[in-house]
């Protein structure tokens, strides 16, 4: 019987390692975006099974959540609008003369040997990189102690008993800072492009509406669950945050409206308040003779507590406001 299992284990593992190459393949050489972007959800669905063969939930969860869902979302709306872009370049292209600029001739002579040259760039890129991967993978130790070790001895003072959650809030809380303020930044750098698109005002419909209606509060009591969850099983801020990003990105789907003035100092508000109580907190600990994020045992586990809460808030905005695709217009809903 325990043959017959690890043959069907072992069967499973290849199933869907030839499926991620798969779909790696088509994503990279489908011709068209939309199929390109379908492929790509497909594979962060596949790589969530994957992690969760791999025994871990944690970034299985976050992938689902980010890889398949939020990230297909962001392809998608970029798809719209750089679709909307050419259709007015086309437009603007008929009204003029290809003789006038050999740029746009439709020979396509200069643009078809950029495009190889480009591509060429990119290619041998790419092989240097999987060389350096490769060489890197080779040079590991075949037996390497890992710190599983230490994480465990030094869990019961971590504040939660999720080492996954220790390590990321408490053991390696410096990474965490920094990774909320990349996100930060991509929120500042997306901003700084251009302005959010005017979307139209329209009916979902009945059916839709009703899905909606019934999902989204199931949603908001599955990352409400997540993030108390965290503490001590797969769980934590990024997973929630994600979860009720896509609560948004759900309503903004459907052509529901946000507040009027939301866009001012409370969205701005909300995208700092994680980074800004993350550091406060890192801060503060200091008066009491601890270092920078340096937590007071009698204390951790509710300043974790605090952190994750509003972590989830700054994320939850932050990638509901990357989906929107540029800085909100004020005065305007939605």
């Amino acid at each position: 019987m325990e043959a017959v299992t690890a043959a069907l284990d072992w069967a499973l593992d290849g199933l869907l390692v030839l499926t991620l190459l798969w779909l790696g393949w088509r994503v990279l050489a489908s011709a068209d975006l939309f199929k390109g972007i379908a492929f790509f959800i497909a594979f962060g669905l596949v790589m969530a099974l994957a992690w969760v063969r791999l025994e871990a939930p944690d970034v299985a969860i976050a992938e689902a959540a980010i890889g398949a869902g939020l990230t297909g979302a962001l392809l998608l709306a970029a798809l719209s609008r750089l679709r909307q872009g050419q259709g007015a370049a086309a437009a603007n292209a008929q009204t003029e003369d290809p003789a006038e600029n050999p740029a746009k001739d439709p020979a396509g002579a200069r643009t078809g040997g950029r495009r190889r040259g480009t591509h060429a760039v990119l290619v041998g890129l790419s092989a240097l990189l999987f060389v350096g991967l490769g060489g890197a993978l080779l040079s590991l130790p075949t037996e390497a102690p890992g710190m599983s070790a230490p994480v465990a001895e030094n869990l019961s003072t971590s504040g939660v008993s999720n080492p996954v959650t220790a390590v990321l809030l408490n053991f390696r809380a410096y990474d965490t800072l920094l990774e909320k303020a990349v996100l930060l930044l991509a929120v500042v750098a997306a901003w700084s492009l251009s302005m959010a698109p005017r979307e139209p005002v329209s009916s979902p419909g009945r059916v839709l509406d009703v899905f909606v209606r019934l999902l989204v509060p199931l949603m908001i009591v599955v990352a409400s669950y997540l993030l108390w969850v965290g503490a001590h099983a797969p769980g934590g801020a990024f997973q929630a945050g994600a979860v009720l990003a896509a609560v948004v990105v759900l309503l903004l789907l459907s052509g529901k409206s946000l507040p009027a003035g939301w866009e001012g100092w409370p969205l701005r508000a909300l995208l700092t308040l994680g980074l800004g109580v993350f550091i406060a907190v890192g801060a503060a600990v200091m008066l009491f003779g601890y270092r920078f994020l340096e937590y007071p045992p009698d204390q951790v586990g509710n300043l974790i507590l605090l952190i994750e809460v509003v972590a989830t808030v700054s994320i939850a905005v932050a990638l509901a406001t990357l989906f929107m695709g540029g800085r909100p217009r004020r005065g305007e809903p939605g």
